[in-house]
């Protein structure tokens, strides 16, 4: 279990007019690894799990985007 994982969704890059943009990162509040049922060969898969916990007052509209982007 890790706490506050960040997740960069777009590396920062600098226009052809030379100005710089920030990256948008995401932190999540908690990022852990479940396995899987055991495939056709008995291969065990981990997949990532990504969990957030907000209340009415944090999901904004930038939440909202961000999110959008982390699932993509």
């Amino acid at each position: 279990l890790k706490l506050q994982k960040q997740f960069t969704l777009q590396e920062s890059y600098i226009t052809t007019e030379g100005d710089r943009v920030r990256a948008i990162r995401y932190v999540a509040d908690f990022f852990y690894e479940k396995a899987t049922a055991p495939d056709c060969t008995g291969e065990i898969h981990w997949l990532p799990v990504v969990e957030d916990v907000k209340s009415q007052a944090t999901k904004t509209a930038q939440y909202e985007m961000k999110k959008k982007l982390l699932q993509e």
